[in-house]
């Protein structure tokens, strides 16, 4: 069973970066797909960014050409090097995992995905 654990968030200005990452362990599926999503206090849950079993990345149109979705070692872990942040990228940040063919992997299938991790903060203000 997949177990995630994210960490890297924080307090950054207007303007600046983070990297978050995800430690994946347990055994990997086969046809793995990873992804970061987030959530502010009384919003759903959206997604920002996935990559494929075939290592096809996706992302969300607010996030294209700020953030950035990789992974490590088969994905052992999982990075989100956010950049030009806004105050509206303000939210908990969370990975996650499914078990699913690439055509399925997307931003925009959020219940696929059934593995969660706790979640990390990143807040964006001056």
């Amino acid at each position: 069973q997949v177990q995630l654990k994210e960490s890297g968030g924080g307090s950054v200005q207007p303007g600046g970066s983070l990297k978050l990452s995800c430690a994946l362990s347990g055994s990997k599926p086969a046809k793995i797909c990873m992804g970061w999503f987030r959530q502010v206090p009384g919003k759903e849950r959206e997604g920002v960014a996935t990559i494929d079993s075939d290592g096809k990345r996706a992302y969300a149109d607010k996030v294209k050409g700020r953030f950035t979705i990789s992974e490590e070692n088969v994905y052992d872990i999982l990075y989100l090097q956010m950049s030009t942040l806004k105050a509206e990228d303000t939210a908990m940040y969370y990975c996650a995992a499914a078990d699913v063919e690439p055509h399925f992997c997307s931003v925009n299938h959020l219940r696929l995905f059934g593995t969660w991790g706790q979640g990390t903060q990143v807040t964006v203000s001056s």
